[in-house]
């Protein structure tokens, strides 16, 4: 027998319905909230993200060289700056 309403969403259901409107829910699961989402392809429990984004994006962003060394020469520069300081 058809509820009035479908317990999984709220919506109404019309007499004799076999399948919500709304959100898919359906007799044969018991208007489940499983019925929403099958065939959906949405990703199992097992599914793992981060391997998925290394594989579609690559490992990361590469820093330029050129970047690295600027690093390391403010780097250096503060630290002399530092020890000049406390030296006086």
């Amino acid at each position: 027998m058809t509820p009035e309403f479908c317990p999984h969403c709220g919506a109404e259901l019309p007499p004799r319905a076999r399948v919500c409107p709304e959100c898919g829910s359906c007799e044969e699961t018991g208007w489940s909230e499983t019925a929403c989402a099958q065939g959906l392809g949405l990703p199992d429990e097992e599914f793992d993200y981060d391997a998925f984004v290394r594989e579609e994006f690559g490992p990361g962003p590469v820093e330029p060289p050129r970047r690295r060394v600027a690093r390391w020469v403010a780097a250096l520069l503060l630290g002399i700056f530092v020890l000049w300081y406390l030296l006086q």
